[in-house]
């Protein structure tokens, strides 16, 4: 079979930017060692998606005109040591998948068709990594199983899944179970109840030596292949590795019906107005302003950087939100250069990215005709840079006052 490659707290984390952990934090995070081992996922998505109700499958539904796969497979991409992704899809969505991975610029994808059951799948994924001489796949350490409709995975949950797999062979994650689990008799009355306590749920991401989980779908018998739902109890099984079984955060739900489609999206909203970045001249007045902004605005993140720094290239691309300070009479470049960098980097694709462009007028008089140009060169700008998903707001004020 062909397989093909795009060149081109309990918070969530955005999928798309992502986000708010950011993914250069993992090498220096104390207590976490580095990932200095090949990881590589493994993302099945061949599901119907029935209980959704929906005439697509619920992995391709679309959440703020991206669909929902593409957010789970960004919540990987964007964590430097994850490798490969391999997407696992039907045969007849093979071509919807791949306008996905050129449209949203996925470039770890690696896209391969499934089976008819869950765990067919996993193992047509796992397969992709058999051919030695396909470098867009090459054979990884620990493999990590995910759900398509699972986007909120956090970087400390899949760092301590991934080094716990390859300690103990199989990892996963699990969250305590909501409901009382109870067992009915063939007539439909109460047989008995379970206690809760002593159990809980098992959620995804799972993670593996992919050696054993590949020898334990190699030893599966087709009534597991056609029946079976729980990875590590293969694992188990075949192979006698018993997972380290670690606890997950609540994000870790997965979009199942329709009401879910409309939660996701309110998560993402939300986690995309709650990060900052100020950019601030030299002058001791923009300084003075952007310290204090930093302390006031109620955000999760606020960086401050200097204008003009090679160096800012990693904050521009961690959020949307940008306070440019500078002063009254200043030009415009700053800002276009800002512009560029988003145009480069296809930043403001997916969603608009917001600059707030504020001017500090130190001067103690200031000539109507000179307010008059400077606001129709702004209108100017403004207008043009919004063709390119820019949303450019101005404020100007008197600092003297």
């Amino acid at each position: 079979m062909q397989q093909e490659r795009c060149s081109s707290s309990d918070r969530p984390l955005d999928p798309g930017c992502v986000l708010a952990c950011d993914a250069e934090r993992s090498a220096d995070r104390p207590g976490c060692a580095p990932v200095d081992f090949p990881v590589a996922v493994v993302l099945p998505a061949g599901g119907s998606g029935e209980r959704m109700g929906l005439p697509a499958p619920k992995q391709f539904c679309t959440i703020l005109n991206r669909p929902l796969i593409s957010y789970t497979i960004q919540a990987f991409e964007r964590l430097p040591w994850i490798g490969t992704v391999v997407v696992v899809v039907a045969k007849e969505n093979h071509d919807l998948m791949l306008n996905i991975v050129q449209k949203f610029n996925h470039t770890k994808v690696n896209v391969v068709h499934g089976g008819t059951t869950r765990h067919r799948s996993i193992f047509s994924g796992l397969q992709a990594f058999c051919n030695t001489s396909n470098s867009l796949t090459p054979k990884p350490k620990v493999v990590i199983i995910h759900d398509a409709v699972r986007p909120f995975v956090e970087e400390d949950l899949l760092l301590k899944i991934t080094l716990a797999a390859k300690e103990q062979g199989a990892s996963g994650a699990i969250r305590p179970l909501v409901s009382t689990v109870i067992a009915t008799t063939s007539e439909g009355y109460l047989d008995h109840s379970l206690e809760r306590a002593k159990y809980r749920a098992s959620e995804m991401p799972q993670g593996f030596l992919y050696d054993v989980i590949f020898q334990a779908y190699q030893r599966c018998s087709e009534l597991d292949f056609e029946f079976g739902s729980e990875c590590l109890h293969l694992a188990l099984q075949y192979c006698g590795v018993n997972a380290k079984l670690i606890e997950g955060p609540p994000t870790l739900w997965k979009v199942t019906y329709k009401r879910d489609l409309a939660a996701a999206e309110a998560i993402i909203k939300e986690t995309l107005s709650m990060s900052a970045c100020i950019i601030a001249g030299a002058e001791a007045e923009a300084t003075e302003l952007a310290k204090t902004l930093q302390k006031n605005l109620n955000m999760m993140e606020t960086d401050v950087i200097p204008c003009a720094k090679e160096s800012n290239a990693g904050y521009l691309s961690k959020t949307r939100n940008f306070i440019h300070l500078s002063m009254t009479g200043s030009n415009s470049l700053g800002v276009l250069e800002m512009v560029k960098h988003f145009e480069d980097t296809d930043h403001a694709r997916l969603y608009p990215v917001v600059i707030v462009w504020v001017q500090l007028n130190m001067t103690k008089q200031s000539v109507d005709s000179q307010k008059t140009d400077e606001l129709t060169a702004f209108r100017i700008l403004a207008s043009e840079v919004i063709q390119g998903n820019v949303l450019l707001y101005g404020i100007q004020i008197e600092h003297t006052k």
